[in-house]
């Protein structure tokens, strides 16, 4: 499974002070999980974010994420930030937006 393991180092540091997070290998790449609920994941250079269905058109509007669609199926709630999305505190944005979702979730 080849994932960035940089951009997976940054993640880890940004949900490192959370009790309820684990990692699993899914998607190809690297996934957190908090409460057992998918949050975000690292897939090759790519972040992966899981969202909430109705602001996934207004990520969609950020000029470097695209629908997540690693089956051939574009799968609703998700999205692919491109690297050039992730500098700086974007990462930090997205990552924070990832855990919204998943708080919203019943932990497993």
């Amino acid at each position: 499974m080849a994932y960035d393991e940089r951009l997976a180092a940054r993640v880890r540091a940004l949900l490192a002070s959370r009790a309820d997070v684990s990692e699993r290998k899914m998607f190809g790449g690297l996934t957190f999980m908090l409460g057992g609920n998918m949050c975000c994941g690292v897939n090759g250079e790519e972040l992966i974010v899981r969202l909430d269905p109705g602001h996934e058109d207004d990520a969609l509007a950020s000029p470097h994420a695209r629908p997540m669609d690693l089956t051939g199926r574009r799968m609703r709630g998700f999205i692919t930030v491109h690297p050039d999305g992730l500098a700086g505190s974007h990462l930090d944005q997205w990552v924070h937006e990832a855990v919204a979702r998943a708080e919203t979730l019943p932990p497993r």
